[in-house]
């Protein structure tokens, strides 16, 4: 029994003394973010690596691309397109310009359809 509470007392003239005050203190910014839904409106394409981040550290992300131009959103999309194959996830259209993606482990149930007369305007003006 000396020879295990030696191992782990501190040496002669060093004080040991360990604080808790109910916070984690080592907590990382990713281990914040694990296992939630986040919604994401980005406005220029350097934010896709957020996103990219949020899907990596085990999140859903809804990006609603309302706030950039149809060929920033078409950018958007083949950047997450490309994160979402290489964790294995899935991605699922929720609206207009507007999508659910999430990592594997995630299941994404059901279909929201849109209604016939938009998806042809839709088409018209290059939207997806």
């Amino acid at each position: 029994m000396g020879f295990i509470n030696n191992i782990f007392k501190p040496e002669d003239g060093e004080e040991y003394a360990e604080e808790y005050d109910g916070k984690e203190t080592n907590k990382n910014k990713k281990e914040e973010y694990r296992n939630k839904t986040i919604l994401v409106e980005p406005r220029a394409f350097s934010e896709a690596q957020q996103i990219a981040d949020y899907l990596k550290a085990k999140n859903q992300v809804v990006v609603n691309f309302k706030r950039v131009t149809s060929d920033v959103s078409k950018r958007i999309m083949d950047f997450l397109n490309g994160i979402v194959y290489a964790i294995e996830g899935s991605m699922q259209k929720l609206g207009p310009g507007i999508v659910i993606c999430a990592p594997k482990g995630f299941e994404i149930e059901g279909n929201i359809t849109d209604d016939d007369t938009k998806k042809t305007k839709k088409a018209d003006t290059g939207e997806w």
